[in-house]
């Protein structure tokens, strides 16, 4: 027989994947606005961002309703607390989405510096790993967690070649540049930021799941 627990958990999952849900979307329609120098579709990220708030501050408050309620241990706790944590993570991606879309509207009356190439590459690999970090939580996997952390270095990799470019090939070469410049090097920063915190959610799933820390670890997840 189902615990009346089990169903609340099954609710927090759904929440949580909406959550994740709103966040990717955030990113994806920040770079379309900077892609097509969108400003309405810009603003639009930074307007819906209240929304992302609001059921933020729901699933923290259905959290601790089942803590209070039911008293849960072990498992059942962890995972509750672990909702929580991957909660704020989203969140904050979600607001650094509403970062990238604040310098797009910077940008939005100005000609792109530069084909964009490599910026939606990152913006691909922090969406996948914002939607692997959900999934592995929902499902509990592990190994799909361990993907999403793994799955870093290559975000670092390709921001440190995006600043590279836009620092030797465009500030140095022609200073005038460099106003749109920065706005590209603060949006690349953002993404990878997403990326850090898909990571800190995919080192939670783990402890979770096995009750093993890994942060700070590599090692252990070889």
């Amino acid at each position: 027989m189902e615990r009346h627990l089990d169903q609340e958990l099954k609710e927090l999952n759904k929440d949580i994947l909406k959550m994740g849900c709103y966040a990717e979307e955030a990113i994806y329609r920040s770079i379309e606005a900077l892609k097509n120098r969108d400003e309405d579709l810009a603003r639009s990220v930074i307007s819906n961002d209240g929304n992302i708030d609001k059921l933020e501050l729901d699933i923290d408050e259905r959290c601790i309703d089942l803590i209070a309620r039911y008293q849960p241990m072990a498992k059942d706790l962890r995972f509750i607390t672990t909702g929580m944590k991957l909660n704020a993570e989203l969140e904050r991606i979600a607001d650094i989405a509403v970062d990238i879309a604040q310098r797009v509207v910077e940008l939005a009356d100005k000609p792109l510096l530069k084909p964009l190439v490599d910026i939606p590459k990152l913006t691909a690999i922090a969406q996948n790993m914002v939607k692997m970090a959900v999934d592995s939580f929902i499902k509990g996997d592990v190994e799909l967690a361990r993907q999403v952390i793994l799955s870093d270095n290559e975000a670092d990799k390709l921001r440190n070649l995006i600043s590279k470019e836009l620092v030797e090939d465009y500030m140095v070469k022609d200073p005038l540049s460099a106003p749109r410049a920065v706005q590209l090097l603060l949006i690349t920063r953002f993404l990878e930021r997403i990326c850090d915190h898909t990571t800190n959610i995919a080192e939670d799933v783990i402890y979770m799941v096995q009750a093993e820390v890994v942060k700070h670890h590599p090692e252990k997840l070889k």
